[in-house]
């Protein structure tokens, strides 16, 4: 099937430079909002335009905790296998990233742990992960503008396998300090998305999501100190504010960056895009 044929929100992609094969995640439910969720699906392509699936990476266990909103899984190859950092949520339960592991990038992905990583009582969404030059693992995550108004933007280091916090989350910034960002509601700031890179210069840069005048937007924020703590600061305008959002950067296998996105951000006409960036002098 056609990119343009696979409904899908929050798309992220592995690249498998060894075998030339391009794996797609994203949100794949088609009752993405009220549920109930049924899992995530990924597909596989040699060249982003034609792909074959779907593969069922994640079918939640009948004993699973959570049973709505399965959203934005990432994928990572880490210390010889795969693992999906995805959002989940149940009504007696807060919504949170939740680390899940396998063999293949296509699956089975079954969960680490009995719940969500990420802090108990919080509302948090869009667990990234991020590997600093110290070979330490980060989690980057929200905290959602539901619980505290002003959504907020988290990192919290992580065990070597993945299966729990090492540290106390550190505040990043929160969504109303960047200057591009306007509130949903009267006071309301969303924090949505983050992914984060390294650029030519070995700086550390962010991008993530939020509304802008136009509606959901990409932003980018830089780390001054160029490690995972900051402290960042903000470009003035986005990224891309052209009604879509919830990015991440591959290199695809000609070596040039790619920005994969959803876009419109409507329901059901969600699709894929990977749009080709160039980083310009810093």
């Amino acid at each position: 099937m056609k990119t343009s044929d696979i409904r899908i929100r929050d798309p992220f992609v592995l690249a498998d430079h060894q075998t030339k094969t391009y794996y797609l995640y994203g949100t794949t439910d088609e009752n993405v909002w009220t549920g109930p969720a049924s899992g995530f699906q990924v597909y596989k392509s040699g060249n982003l335009q034609q792909w074959e699936g779907p593969f069922e990476a994640f079918r939640p266990q009948p004993d699973f905790w959570a049973n709505q909103h399965f959203w934005a899984p990432e994928v990572f190859e880490w210390q010889g296998s795969y693992y999906m950092l995805a959002t989940f949520k149940s009504e007696d339960r807060c919504r949170g990233t939740q680390v899940l592991k396998a063999e293949s990038a296509l699956g089975p992905f079954k969960p680490l742990t009995d719940g969500p990583i990420t802090p108990e009582g919080w509302e948090c969404l869009d667990g990234t992960l991020f590997v600093d030059k110290n070979e330490v693992p980060w989690m980057v995550f929200c905290r959602e503008w539901l619980q505290i108004e002003d959504g907020e933007m988290y990192a919290m280091p992580l065990s070597m396998d993945l299966q729990a916090a090492s540290g106390e989350p550190i505040l990043l910034f929160t969504a109303s300090q960047a200057p591009w960002t306007k509130p949903v509601r009267e006071t309301n700031y969303v924090t949505d998305g983050p992914f984060l890179y390294e650029i030519e210069n070995g700086g550390l840069e962010m991008i993530w999501s939020s509304h802008s005048e136009k509606g959901y937007a990409v932003g980018v924020a830089k780390s001054v100190s160029g490690a995972v703590e900051g402290p960042w600061v903000h470009e003035e305008k986005p990224l891309l504010d052209e009604d879509g959002g919830h990015g991440m950067l591959f290199r695809d296998f000609a070596g040039e960056r790619r920005l994969a996105i959803h876009t419109p951000n409507k329901s059901p006409n969600e699709r894929a895009i990977f749009l080709k960036v160039k980083e310009l002098d810093q």
